[in-house]
């Protein structure tokens, strides 16, 4: 219920992060329009005093809080010498922008130091959308204009050491903190530059706080952890923002500890707590084009580093000939994710990006090795009412002439939409004796083939 509660409020009052402000609701339009022009002069008047005053060029080099100390010192400094008459809120607002706009990432500053934004997404100077608990809200931030919006692109990207222009008009990298960034500007966006940035959350979650959050049922954990124990390879699938990473995660922590992992990404994310990880990421061309790393060389290398089991955080390439391989020649208990919305689709896509890496294979010949790597496929999503759940966990029960065979353990059966807008439903045990159990019974675990249902 405190999901349904937490949704149900921000549907009805999205929230923003507060900022504060020299207008308010009783003052009419045009006054209101008169101060934040006034605003903005001030702040710009102060902004050009401080590159007089200050070698903004030296601060980068200081510890953050030195910099921003001297920076408050100055803007400080300007005023009282100005004359300025500001309330103290105005005062503050006012030292902060200015700060995020020197050291920071300017308006979008605020939205970082929010824990509860996910996602922010800005789609040109005068929108700026953010993800709270999967829904999306406009936000009051705003750029002055296409270049105020342009030089914040160009900090970000240049901190990881890429560039953005018209002869590089798309870029994708990941930020110090593990965020990822994608940018695009005009002449390929339209209407002016657009930045979106997934954030890296602080808080890893475990798998109560996704059975509190109704992502999935105790009866579920206990079955994922027996075949995470038992070594069986698996795949987890989903759209955009369903939460497959963090599934993985969570599944990732019944690895035992005594086991040599390797893990390859292409923007690291995962947060494994064995002692014994070795993290590999994909590096991208520079800007001759040279030198980059892809996912599949990533596999092919970790195969001569003896891993007990190998974690690829998203198959999307010819990289699935190599993991696949290796899932069936002595790598069990491995795991992947994947972009697919439903298990048997998820077949069908390892089967496309078979197709598409160039590989001469006949299609019965791709399906019977996916059939011999793959035992269980984990689907999760993100519903319309922003909840994420584990909707199907399907086992591959062989080939049957030339189609893949799958039968569903799990799944989370809709009923309809309650208050709110939230998604109703029942997490069920179909019924379906798992063709593993003998294999996950020699590892310690008991599988119980008995319905059970949940709401």
């Amino acid at each position: 219920m405190k999901l349904v509660e937490r949704i149900t409020s921000q549907t009805a009052t999205p929230q923003t992060p507060a900022r504060p402000s020299l207008m308010t609701g009783n003052q009419p339009r045009r006054q209101r329009d008169v101060l934040a022009d006034g605003f903005q002069q001030l702040k710009l008047a102060v902004h050009n005093r401080l590159f007089e005053t200050l070698d903004v060029s030296r601060l980068e080099s200081l510890e953050a809080n030195m910099a921003a100390s001297k920076v408050t010192q100055a803007i400080s400094e300007i005023l009282d010498e100005e004359g300025r008459l500001l309330t103290e809120a105005d005062r503050a607002r006012l030292v902060e922008e200015i700060k995020n706009e020197l050291l920071g990432l300017g308006p979008l500053e605020p939205l970082l130091w929010d824990d509860d934004v996910n996602d922010i997404l800005v789609n040109g100077p005068n929108q700026v959308y953010v993800e709270r608990q999967g829904k999306l809200y406009l936000t009051d931030v705003r750029f002055n204009d296409d270049q105020h919006l342009m030089l914040i692109i160009d900090r970000i990207v240049s901190q990881v050491g890429r560039r953005v222009d018209e002869a590089s008009p798309m870029v994708d990298a990941r930020l110090p903190d593990g965020s990822r960034i994608n940018a695009i500007i005009p002449p390929l966006a339209l209407d002016g530059p657009a930045l979106s940035i997934r954030r890296f959350g602080k808080k890893r979650y475990t798998v109560d706080d996704l059975i509190d959050k109704e992502t999935v049922t105790p009866d579920m954990v206990e079955f994922m952890q027996a075949i995470i124990r038992a070594r069986l390879n698996l795949i987890v699938c989903g759209g955009t923002g369903s939460g497959k990473t963090t599934m993985l995660n969570c599944l990732s922590s019944y690895i035992p500890v005594d086991e040599r992992i390797v893990t390859i990404e292409d923007s690291a994310e995962l947060l494994l707590q064995q002692p014994h990880v070795v993290r590999l990421e994909t590096r991208p061309p520079n800007v001759e084009g040279k030198g980059e790393v892809t996912q599949r060389e990533l596999v092919k290398n970790c195969l001569r580093m003896r891993p007990d089991r190998i974690i690829l955080g998203e198959v999307r390439g010819a990289e699935v000939l190599d993991m696949l391989q290796a899932m069936s020649t002595g790598h069990d208990g491995s795991i992947c994710t994947l972009h697919a919305n439903t298990p048997r689709d998820a077949m069908q896509r390892l089967e496309m990006m078979m197709l598409l890496s160039g590989a001469n294979i006949p299609q019965r010949a791709m399906r019977q090795q996916i059939a011999s790597a793959l035992n269980l496929v984990i689907h999760v999503s993100r519903l319309s009412d922003g909840s994420r759940k584990v909707m199907k966990i399907s086992e591959i029960t062989g080939m049957e002439g030339d189609v893949v065979m799958m039968q569903d353990l799990f799944e989370f059966k809709r009923t309809g939409i309650g208050p709110g807008g939230k998604v109703l439903g029942q997490f069920r045990h179909t019924g379906v004796r798992s063709m593993y159990t003998d294999r996950v019974a020699a590892a310690g675990y008991r599988i119980d083939s008995q319905p059970v249902s949940r709401g």
